[in-house]
């Protein structure tokens, strides 16, 4: 029931039935991983659909030369490798916990054989694909048309509203800013003081402190 109760509070299994949603639990299986611990590898044959129960899980891409790029981070209800689930390709990016995590995973052919017993997964999982799509729009008009600073901006605005809080918890160092913004570590420093020195935030030990949410949003969209 605890993990029914979690798939109910996935955004795209709102409205889908008990029924479908414990046919998906009874195929889940757990996974209880330490930070650091590789879910999934770019490439490798789809591993399956996932849900975060707790904790934090990185999705992220490399270069040839190595270089992380960081594309989100999964907290708790929220789902991810839906595109190899639904095309059967590789998994399109590799997974690692960012903290200690709980998530739970059902294998592709499991899902196949539940979405022809309940069409509405595959329709939630339609409805997963569109938002991600809208993210990647966003991300990628963010990388052309906006600086640094203003990237940074929206990202301290999106952990604090996800944390409920003006108080952003450290859970990235500057090298993984930097990963997730597409820019450098020398970069992201450099924006941060920038905005401490404007007086929209402050560093208070292991957080980053908010002062002016209006004025971060303004620096986020100019």
């Amino acid at each position: 029931m605890a993990l029914l109760d979690l798939l109910q509070q996935v955004p795209y299994w709102q409205g889908i039935p008990d029924e479908a949603l414990l046919a998906l639990a009874q195929a889940a299986q757990p996974i209880h991983a330490p930070a650091g611990k590789t879910l999934f590898v770019e490439g490798e044959p789809c591993a399956g659909w996932y849900v975060v129960e707790s904790g934090v899980v990185k999705i992220c891409r490399y270069s040839r030369e190595g270089r992380e790029h960081i594309l989100a981070l999964m907290h708790p209800a929220d789902s991810f490798n839906e595109v190899s689930v639904l095309d059967g390709g590789g998994n399109p990016a590799t997974a690692v916990t960012h903290t200690d995590a709980v998530v739970w995973r059902v294998p592709r052919e499991d899902f196949r054989v539940l979405s022809c017993r309940y069409p509405c997964l595959v329709w939630g999982l339609a409805q997963s694909m569109a938002e991600r799509t809208r993210y990647l729009v966003r991300l990628v008009e963010d990388l052309v048309m906006r600086s640094v600073k203003g990237r940074l901006a929206r990202l301290l605005l999106d952990q604090a509203r996800m944390n409920q809080e003006t108080q952003v918890p450290r859970l990235m160092t500057q090298e993984e800013m930097a990963a997730y913004l597409g820019t450098v570590r020398e970069m992201v420093g450099r924006a941060l003081r920038s905005l401490a020195a404007a007086g929209l935030i402050e560093f208070d030990r292991h957080r980053i402190v908010i002062l002016d949410p209006e004025g971060l949003e303004r620096e986020a969209t100019s």
